[in-house]
């Protein structure tokens, strides 16, 4: 519990550094840093504290710990019940909430420029101050499992988690974010507790804000809500952004199916791609929209436009500090999932050998830049993109900046990134109404 009559050190000074226009970064003590973004044109402020800590951070005795303080530190601190939370936030209309993903967890909440202050210290004192009881742990104990359960009732969801597993492997990144129903059942407090305060320090911490807001306003706010854990590490500095740690993902192909009975075969296929630290993600990002990330791609317009074999198909490419991947993902009736696989095989092979047209390329960069600019229109998307780029790069770019790296590639920028990237052997995963691989149609068993 933060003393009313505790007074912070004040940022240093000196640590503050203009990154894009309109963001002011500042180190405070403990090793918390601050980015915000003053957005005047709104009423609005969109706040986040991020951690550098995700499942992958979890040992075996942990699997799902991140995901499941998600759940526990919002049902009471040694200031607030559960019920006090959410009647502050409901008394000014705001939203408090959290998300765990696999290299950083963000509890996050949206207010009125008016209300940043309750905003500030609600967050804070829920990262901080929670008090994980025991009979809390034991009641979102049965809600961790029943999300388990849902997962595994939705087929999309349960796809994305089979395709980690059989391209990353053993390594984290192939786990589960919510964890395994055995690894929660079998979870202890102390296990919880040990992860949480381990974990959870200020050095790992990024505040993020965007919105109606002044920087310095801000910090006076964050440096006195966080002063008790900050003096836990008085001297310390920020962490750095996670380091690739060289992982080597599945290079040969592979394939896994699990059964659903389901009127719907869902198919991902995809290879392994550079974690983010590797040159060349504007290339990346316009090969992907191309070749499925808007109705005028080259997946859409094959699968469904040209042949109508299923309602969505889709590419995506995800960026970690070790590795990434990029892939395709299709709906399709059973009898058509031997037919949707050959087609974008075909496609595939096809942008690999000969690249995209210049007429595709110039498109895929108008859609990112269009994309990129109407989310700017959010204070919730700037919070989200400063408070990534902090955690994830340890710096600022500035929107000009991203457009030009955007309009800056080439035609032959992706046809050299996707012969390298899509030459690769497949990797896929299938969930429908099938009794294993042996059952699958001739195109995804012959995978090579």
């Amino acid at each position: 519990m933060i003393d009313a009559n505790d007074t912070p050190a004040a940022p240093d000074p000196d640590s503050r550094v203009s990154g894009a226009a309109g963001v002011v970064r500042s180190e405070l003590p403990g090793g918390a840093r601050l980015v915000t973004e003053t957005v005047p044109s709104v009423r609005s402020v969109a706040l986040g504290i991020w951690i550098g800590i995700g499942s992958v951070d979890e040992g075996p005795d942990q699997a799902g710990a991140a995901h499941y303080l998600e759940h526990l530190l919002f049902k009471g601190t040694g200031r607030r019940t559960a019920s006090d939370i959410a009647e502050e936030m409901d008394a000014v209309g705001g939203e408090v909430n959290a998300f765990t993903a696999k290299e950083h967890t963000c509890y996050y909440a949206h207010v009125l420029d008016s209300d940043v202050a309750l905003a500030v210290d609600v967050l804070a004192d829920v990262v901080t101050n929670a008090e994980l009881a025991h009979t809390d742990v034991e009641l979102e104990r049965g809600v961790v499992l029943e999300e388990i359960s849902m997962r595994d009732d939705d087929p999309e969801d349960l796809l994305g988690e089979l395709f980690d597993r059989t391209l990353f492997g053993d390594h984290p990144l192939g786990l589960p974010v919510i964890g395994s129903e055995e690894s929660i059942k079998s979870m202890s407090r102390d296990t919880l507790h040990a992860f949480w305060r381990g974990e959870y320090t200020t050095p790992r911490m990024v505040v993020a804000a965007a919105g109606n807001l002044e920087h310095d306003r801000i910090a006076e706010l964050v440096g006195t809500a966080l002063a008790g854990a900050s003096a836990a590490h008085a001297g310390h500095r920020s962490e750095p952004p996670r380091a690739a740690r060289g992982i080597q993902p599945v290079r040969e192909s592979a394939l896994a199916c699990e059964f659903d009975e389901s009127e719907q075969a869902h198919v991902m296929l995809g290879v392994p791609g550079p974690g983010r630290h590797v040159p060349g993600r504007a290339t990346l990002a316009v090969l992907n929209t191309a070749l499925g990330g808007g109705l005028s791609s080259r997946l859409f317009q094959q699968v469904r436009e040209q042949r109508g074999l299923a309602y969505q198909v889709f590419s995506s490419q995800v960026r970690y500090a070790d590795a990434g991947s990029l892939s395709v993902y299709a709906g399709c009736a059973p009898e058509r999932l031997g037919e949707v696989v050959a087609v974008v095989r075909d496609v595939l092979g096809e942008v690999a050998a000969h690249g995209l047209t210049d007429a595709e390329v110039k498109r895929a960069q108008g859609s990112l830049r269009g994309g990129l600019v109407l989310g700017c229109e959010d204070t919730a998307s700037r919070m989200n993109r400063i408070g990534r780029s902090e955690l994830d790069h340890g710096r600022q770019r500035s929107l000009a900046e991203t457009l030009g790296r955007i309009e800056a590639v080439t035609t032959d920028d992706v046809a050299v990134a996707a012969a390298e990237l899509l030459s690769q052997p497949l990797t896929a995963a299938v969930v429908g109404p099938y009794d294993g691989v042996d059952d699958l149609p001739a195109p995804l068993r012959d995978l090579g």
